[in-house]
């Protein structure tokens, strides 16, 4: 199976800036297992929207995915509820 590239927008990277060191290493971690398994256990699609979402701690990461050119690009990091605004 092929390797996806990862992005990320401006304002994830933005995101990942008021992270704390512990848990930004785990986020990363969880990023980087993306690239083999964009699709993985526990990941979720909202209705009617064409990202994904998926849990580390009690954080969220937001991607959409582009099968076609094998990308993936991450949109928002946050706590659940600062995901969803």
């Amino acid at each position: 199976m092929a390797e996806y590239k990862i992005y990320f927008k401006r304002s994830a990277v933005k995101d990942l800036d008021k992270i704390s060191k512990k848990d930004l290493q785990r986020i990363i971690d969880r990023i980087h297992l993306l690239k083999e398994y964009p699709r993985t256990p526990g990941c979720e699609k909202p209705s009617g929207q064409e990202r994904y979402r998926v849990r580390q701690g009690n954080y969220r990461i937001v991607y959409s995915i582009q099968d076609d050119v094998l990308t993936i690009w991450v949109v928002k990091i946050g706590r659940r509820r600062d995901v969803y605004r």
